[in-house]
Order: structure tokens, then C-alpha cells, then sequence
């Protein structure tokens, strides 16, 4: 081997700790999708397509001046913002700003938590059976070992360091209920497992109500061992932003905060002011999901005549559909009528005779699709 070689090993090494990027693969159906007449209608990844409320585009702009690095902590204004949203909207009680901690999107945390845990070999990181594939790359990122789960209960607490929880779910939209989510909480903390929740669509219940492990009927009243992740990318359309937080145990996350300050992982000083503006409103939010759930009524109906079954998709952003079939065959007849969707195998084994269908579009391409289905 040459010296040139040699030296680049360990950066081949890292690289075989991930999964292929699956998105890759749905290259030639995007492109057969985008010869359709009509133009595709792209449905498979969930990224917000409607406007920025105006408030948060003024709060953006009037920060623009703004020469000095921003704190990894944030703003005291942010925290304010962030356990004031808390207490509304997740019936949180006895926030405090030690239990606030901003993030740069939610992708960023959920990727590297393994790694600032102190996470490695002979740990085990476990996440459920039909789950956002960055679980599974957080773990592989620290050498943690991973599992998937039907009931986290069942799992062997031995080893096992983190516990993700997804409600409501990504790809699938199921919502935990309240009771379920008290009894996992209980078990986890019996075994000192720490629980942390990806509630990232919990303001986008259709079905159901999704709850937070943060609220007492779940915790106990008490944060200790338990972290609720949150973004305002879906229900501000702030994917742009890269504007995320994480809430819960006070020490854990003074810890974390250590960590991100030597890494310099803190949110731009506009893009805070803007989510206390995102924060401190719930009318662009309650527009926005009515949005989302025409669109939503209306895929919903063309795809059942169209012979699909759905299930879960009780809450979040997408549609959990099915025709009895390998989740590609289904990726590609949608594909033939201009339409991309996401194969249910992105997810998980369990998910390859589904596609997710997200809602993110247009109404004009939502109209498309559902003239197409028809």
C-alpha cells in the first residue's frame, strides 16, 4: 500500500459505517416521473413548499445586522420563547431555561446524539421498526451497536444506552398514545435507559392527539431522564432556517451544551430571531395546517380509489399507503403517472409493501396528482 494510501484508511474506515444514501436509488424513477406531460408531481420527500410567514421574514431581516458570534445557547429571548411554546402547546409545567437547548435542525442532533453521549462499543442504541434511517446513522456514527423495535418493553435493557421514541411517526404517521408513552417511560427509567422523543410533527395531529413525553401525565412531573426534540422546519416552514430545539433533563443537557459550545455548533443570530417570531405565533400555524389538510383529504381519497389501503397516518406529513405489493413495484406505477413517492424499504424491512406519500406540495401539483389517480 502507498504511503498516500495508507493514510487515507481511516477516513474509508468512517465512510463503511453508513448505509448507502438511499435517495440515490430513486433516481430513474424521478426521472421517468419528470416525463410525464404534465411535469412530475413530487411527493417524496417532505420539504415545506409554501411561503415563510411574513412576521418570521421581517424578525430574519431586522436581525440582519448582527457581526458578533451567537451564543450555542441562544438568546435569552429564544429560551423565553422556546418554554413559553412549551408550556402551550405540550402542557410542559416548570420549564426553566436550563431545560432548553437550541439545535441546527433537528437532523443534526438526531445524527450526532450517540457520538456527544459518549456512545461507542458495547453500547446499544434501539429505535422502532419503521423509523427515520438518522437513528440508525447516529449509532453507526459512534460504533454503538442498533436494533429496531415492535415494543421498546420487550427490548434487553442490558447495554442498552438510548432509547428513541418517534411520535408521531416518520414514515407512518402513528401516534403513541399517552398511556403507552407513561408506561414506556416507566420501564425505561426502571433500567436507566434515557428516552428521547422525535416529536418533530406533534402540531400536525389529523386523527389524534399526539402528547409529549414531557407532559406530566407522562413524565411524573419530573424531566430526569427524558428529552423531547422539536423543529420548526414542518409547522413554520423554516426548513431553510435549520431551526430545531431539544428540551427535557436539566443536567444532561448542560452537559450537552458544553460539548456544542467546543464544537461551535450554534444557530445563526437570524435565524434565532426568527424563531422567537415562529414561537410567539400560533395563527400562521393553524393556517398552514389547514393547508395540509386539504391536501391531505384530497390525496387520501384519490389514493383509496385508486386501490391503495392506508394505514396509520393519524398525524404528520405523509400518507402510509399500500397495494400489496414490493413497495418498488408501487414506486414505479406512480412514477409512470408523474408522481414520486418515497419506497416504505427507506425505512425499514418492515416498510417494503408501503410508499409514503408526503403532502408537501403545491396545491396546483396535489391537484395534479389526485387528476392523475382518478
Amino acid at each position: 500500500m502507498s504511503a498516500v494510501s495508507a493514510s487515507r484508511a481511516p477516513y474509508a474506515t468512517l465512510r463503511g459505517r453508513l448505509p448507502d444514501f438511499p435517495w440515490d436509488k430513486l433516481a430513474p424513477y424521478k426521472a421517468t416521473a419528470a416525463a410525464h406531460p404534465d411535469g412530475i408531481v413530487d411527493l417524496s420527500v417532505g420539504t415545506p413548499v409554501d411561503p415563510v410567514p411574513a412576521l418570521v421574514q421581517r424578525a430574519l431581516t431586522e436581525a440582519a445586522d448582527s457581526p458578533g458570534y451567537p451564543t450555542v445557547w441562544g438568546t435569552a429571548a429564544l429560551r423565553d420563547a422556546i418554554t413559553g411554546w412549551a408550556g402551550r402547546r405540550l402542557g410542559a409545567e416548570g420549564l426553566g431555561h436550563e431545560n432548553v437547548l437550541p439545535v441546527v435542525g433537528s437532523k443534526e442532533f438526531v445524527a450526532w446524539l450517540p457520538t456527544q453521549l459518549g456512545l461507542g462499543p458495547g453500547d446499544r442504541v434501539a429505535y422502532p421498526r419503521l423509523a427515520y434511517p438518522t437513528y440508525e446513522v447516529g449509532a453507526r456514527l459512534a460504533g454503538a451497536a442498533y436494533e429496531a423495535y415492535d415494543d421498546p418493553r420487550a427490548l434487553d435493557p442490558e447495554g442498552l444506552r438510548l432509547l428513541w421514541l418517534n411520535t408521531p411517526s416518520n414514515p407512518t404517521g402513528q401516534v403513541l398514545p399517552q398511556e403507552e408513552l407513561a408506561r414506556i417511560v416507566a420501564w425505561a427509567r426502571t433500567h436507566g435507559i434515557l428516552v428521547v422523543s422525535d416529536e418533530c410533527y406533534l402540531e400536525l395531529g389529523w386523527e389524534a392527539e399526539p402528547v409529549s413525553v414531557l407532559h406530566p401525565q407522562v413524565s411524573g412531573g419530573s424531566f430526569e431522564g427524558l428529552l423531547s426534540v422539536h423543529s420548526l422546519s414542518k409547522r413554520s416552514n423554516l426548513a431553510g432556517y435549520r431551526a430545531a430545539f431539544v428540551l427535557g433533563d436539566a443536567t444532561l443537557l448542560g452537559d450537552l451544551l458544553q460539548i456544542r459550545k467546543h464544537g461551535g455548533m450554534m444557530i445563526p443570530a437570524t435565524t434565532q430571531a426568527a424563531a422567537v417570531a415562529a414561537l410567539g405565533d400560533d395563527q400562521h400555524v393553524e393556517e398552514q395546517r389547514r393547508r395540509y389538510a386539504t391536501r391531505r383529504t384530497a390525496l387520501r381519497t384519490a389514493l383509496l380509489a385508486h386501490g391503495f389501503r392506508i394505514e396509520h397516518s393519524e398525524a404528520s406529513l405523509y400518507l402510509w399507503a399500500g397495494r400489496g405489493e414490493s413497495c418498488w413495484d408501487t414506486v414505479s406505477h406512480l412514477a409512470d403517472l408523474g408522481i414520486l413517492v418515497a419506497p416504505g424499504d427507506f425505512y425499514g424491512p418492515a416498510g417494503e409493501n408501503f410508499v409514503r406519500v408526503a403532502l408537501t406540495a403545491s396545491d396546483e401539483r396535489i391537484a395534479a396528482a389526485v387528476a392523475r389517480l382518478t
